[in-house]
């Protein structure tokens, strides 16, 4: 497999850390207005998406999902060290692949390698109105542990006014809770 780094293997997945070679499997997904939807960012030109690749390679938080079979990158999972030994999840998929089971596959084999290193708590924030996000949180095993209520915005409106929006969180312990 070259020089790259590989995290973990699945049936059907290689997860490894980004390379150059990702550009335009990273551009075909960070480009898709549905696919970043929820998240705090625009769809990505291909220039940004180059300089965004250059800071996904730069760290060991951002895990590149791989097809076994054809190698193509097909999304991220996120994994943010945060303070008392907890992670913060995070996953963004090509819209071509949804609905396969790749995210579940992913996060579920990360969140086992990373409980048996000694993780005490992963847990994720998710938009209320991505319902596809916090089921999978919840077959995961993950709890609902809050509801806030228009606790922060990502954009503002046309007269300036910040456009407010609701966070789930869910967390899951490493003690199985």
């Amino acid at each position: 497999m070259g020089n790259e780094i590989m995290i973990a293997e699945t049936k059907r997945l290689i997860l490894r850390r980004y390379k150059k070679e990702d550009l335009q499997d990273l551009y075909e997904y960070l480009s898709d207005i549905e696919v970043v939807k929820y998240e705090p960012y625009k769809p990505l030109t291909f220039d940004e998406t180059y300089e965004n690749l250059e800071w996904r390679i730069s760290t060991d938080e951002m895990i590149a999902v791989v097809l076994k079979n054809s190698l193509k990158m097909i999304g991220n999972v996120y994994m943010g060290k945060r303070d008392f030994e907890a992670l913060e999840l995070g996953y963004v998929f090509n819209r071509n692949y949804w609905g396969y089971g790749y995210a579940a596959e992913s996060c579920k084999t990360l969140i086992q390698q990373a409980f048996s290193n000694g993780v005490h708590r992963i847990y994720a924030e998710c938009d209320p109105h991505n319902k596809s996000s916090w089921k999978l949180l919840e077959s995961l095993g993950f709890q609902r542990e809050a509801h806030f209520r228009k606790n922060v915005y990502f954009w503002k409106d046309e007269t300036g006014n910040a456009i407010w929006k609701d966070t789930y969180v869910y967390a899951k312990l490493n003690d199985g809770t």
